[in-house]
């Protein structure tokens, strides 16, 4: 089968249109310095030829995770592996042979984060030894999604213990069963989080893809830090059903992959309407065609807001984004310098709204999904973690988990009025004003600032983030990489309005083809601040 057989197979999943009638979007597979550091396109292309299976692909990453993840430099990014990753991969062969090919993803490895339910021996645990050994009583909607488009389910990664909802003091990237997860551009630095393992895992060539979540910014900055693309889509395109949660108003799923092509694919077979998320009733008929949004031309004519109110936390940061931002200009798109207004009157009351909701989405997710659990709810994680302090809080507390039991129900006015404040000043009086006020196709910003030294004394110190307005308005956000500081990545963010993915994703892929920052990391045990 060739290039153009595969094409027209199309997209196995999520409701989106054909890739054979978007074939001219798609790009040529480009060579890569290993197999496992290329892109879905080339690792189809080899398969199609008989030069790769699924089985020999999926046995060369449980390899590497063994060389490199658990030896070698210890990345640690991967919390479990799925003893029946080859057993999977071995059917995805068979129905090659058989010419009953799903779409992009059949046969390609995929990692998962470790509080993404999976039907099968596989725990889903949040990080938490509370859940350790726990599995799920059925997949997550996302999780049945990408069975159905032939992906290999070939692990869990870690992540920040409870999705970084725990401590005022909390390092990013460890979690009581997981351990730390290490940067691999700088295994003394922080990787973000709480998609540490995600981020990590497909930056170091652990997986073709990876799934990430993100309540605020646990998507775009890890992805960001460890220089690879990651999309938070709008909140309802992918379903939330089977994910461990914090709040259901602002919580989704999202890709993290090492190109925009490979996130955009994964995206579209993650999408669609679930029954039982209402949140996803919103996306009938708005699912994009995110392979035909593949262009090298999407800048041409687009006008981008520079958020300028998220610049100035690192000068050499912003010096790597200004040169983005001319490459945008050569692109043919028009900058205008913005301020996204009302950014501070939010920020307390999207905590106060977080917290309300874990405390009760927590409960039901336990319910309905890991029944078995010896902790039904808030409460009763909080005495598990004080029983088992000395595994559980050897460097950091739990101070948002009690925050979050001391709250009341959702019927309760605090909490109804900082939704209300929420959604006024993050969208209508936020993203969507700036946006109408000067007529723009997109926000520009830095993501975030390069990884930080993890520091287990004083917890993490973010150097600035441009994730909260999406985040809060529940409007895509995609990251790019864009550069390095110190030989550290960092990231350009696109920023749009709800079910927008399609035009941010064609911008971030003309971003990407015109610069091709993106190189793979060395696993230096330091970087040297001599190097620009």
């Amino acid at each position: 089968m060739d290039r153009r057989d595969f094409v027209r197979m199309g997209l196995a999943a999520g409701g989106a249109a054909t890739l054979g009638r978007a074939e001219g979007a798609l790009p040529t597979a480009k060579a890569a310095s290993s197999i496992l550091d290329a892109g879905i396109l080339q690792q189809q292309e080899q398969m199609a030829a008989n030069k790769l299976t699924s089985h020999s692909l999926t046995s060369q990453y449980l390899a590497r995770i063994g060389s490199i993840d658990k030896s070698g430099p210890r990345i640690n990014s991967i919390i479990e592996i799925n003893p029946e990753a080859l057993k999977i991969a071995r059917e995805m062969d068979r129905e090659r042979l058989l010419r009953k090919l799903r779409g992009p993803l059949h046969g390609i490895p995929v990692l998962l984060k470790d509080n993404i339910a999976t039907a099968d021996r596989m725990s889903t645990s949040a990080g938490s030894l509370a859940l350790a050994g726990i599995r799920a009583a059925r997949d997550a909607h996302i999780v049945a999604q990408l069975r159905a488009a032939g992906a290999v389910i070939i692990g869990k990664t870690n992540l920040s213990e409870w999705a970084n909802m725990r401590s005022t003091h909390s390092v990013s990237g460890w979690s009581a069963r997981g351990g730390l997860t290490r940067n691999p551009y700088s295994l003394d630095r922080n990787c973000s989080g709480s998609s540490s393992g995600s981020g990590a895992a497909v930056a170091a060539g652990l997986a073709t893809l990876a799934v990430g979540t993100e309540t605020d910014g646990s998507i775009v900055s890890p992805a960001s830090i460890c220089g690879v693309v990651g999309i938070k889509p709008t909140m309802g395109l992918l379903s939330r059903s089977g994910i461990i949660p914090i709040a259901h108003s602002q919580d989704t799923a999202g890709p993290m992959a090492r190109s925009v092509t490979d996130a955009a694919l994964m995206l579209a077979a993650m999408s669609g309407v679930d029954a039982n998320d209402a949140a996803t009733q919103a996306s009938a008929g708005r699912i994009g065609d995110y392979a035909a949004a593949l262009q090298t031309n999407s800048l041409q004519g687009k006008r981008l807001g520079v958020a300028r109110n998220f610049f100035g936390t690192n000068d050499d940061l912003d010096n790597a984004i200004e040169k983005a931002l001319a490459v945008l200009k050569a692109q043919g798109a028009e900058l205008v310098d913005v301020t996204v207004p009302n950014t501070d009157k939010y920020s307390s009351s999207e905590f106060e709204v977080l917290l309300h909701e874990f405390k009760s989405d927590l409960a039901a997710y336990l319910q309905d999904y890991a029944p078995n659990a010896p902790v039904k709810n808030m409460a009763d994680i909080i005495a598990f973690n004080k029983q088992h302090h000395k595994q559980e809080m050897p460097y950091f507390g739990q101070e948002h988990l009690e925050s979050a039991e001391s709250k009341g129900g959702l019927d309760s006015k605090e909490y109804l009025e900082a939704l209300a404040n929420n959604r006024r000043y993050s969208r209508d009086e936020g993203i969507d004003q700036v946006m109408k006020e000067h007529k723009l196709d997109a926000l520009v910003a830095p993501t975030g600032g390069p990884a930080w030294l993890t520091d287990f004394i004083n917890g993490d110190h973010y150097g600035g983030s441009f994730s909260s307005p999406a985040a809060v308005a529940g409007y895509p956000h995609i990251t790019v990489p864009a550069g390095y500081v110190h030989g550290l990545p960092v990231g350009l963010s696109f920023v749009g309005g709800a079910y927008s993915e399609a035009a941010l994703i064609g911008m971030a892929y003309a971003f990407e083809q015109a610069t091709r920052h993106r190189r793979a990391p060395q696993f230096p045990a330091s970087v040297s601040l001599a190097v620009r």
